[in-house]
């Protein structure tokens, strides 16, 4: 796994041992950042679910000015921590080890980007959704990334409306905006 574009291209990233994690693909990372061509440059990410910060870090590497990392397990969020250190971009981030949802109750900001790539089939989808969409934290030109399985939910959500879908093998990659974006 490696930042694919940008000031930190090529740089490697820690990983996970084991099987228990699904990091995004570099194809599917890819696919993704071509879809968003355009609204990268100076925006505000939230990463909801960030494993290893993979997609935040792809992004700050291409211009974004800021991202917030969440993720329940202390594990993702050591290497969170590593990757942010490794590719200098601590300054850049803000890091933090509590579920998604916690922290939509609370949050304030608004993004420009938010990330979303929860464990396939877990049921996080919808209510991380709607929290989204019920706290007002999608910026009016705001995109949602949703990476989910094949089998898992990837339809329309309220409030939200589809802009792109693309399939790659068992991943399906979804953008949402507002209506009438």
């Amino acid at each position: 796994m490696r930042v694919i574009s940008g000031c930190r291209r090529g740089h490697r990233l820690y990983e996970f041992d084991g099987m228990d994690v699904r990091p995004t693909s570099d194809r599917v990372k890819e696919a993704v950042f071509n879809m968003l061509q355009g609204c990268v440059e100076g925006a505000d990410v939230l990463d909801m679910f960030a494993g290893s910060g993979a997609l935040s870090f792809e992004a700050l590497s291409r211009g974004a000015a800021s991202a917030v990392l969440i993720d329940a397990d202390k594990r993702s969020v050591d290497i969170i921590n590593k990757n942010a250190e490794a590719l200098r971009f601590t300054e850049l981030c803000r890091i933090m080890n509590m579920p998604c949802m916690d922290y939509l109750k609370k949050c304030t900001d608004k993004f420009d980007i938010i990330f979303m790539d929860p464990p396939y089939n877990k049921g996080f989808i919808e209510p991380a959704l709607e929290a989204v969409v019920k706290n007002e934290i999608l910026a009016e030109d705001g995109v949602i990334v949703l990476e989910s399985d094949s089998t898992d939910f990837r339809g329309a959500a309220e409030g939200l409306e589809i802009l792109k879908q693309k399939r790659y093998g068992r991943t399906y990659v979804t953008i949402y905006g507002r209506p009438g974006r």
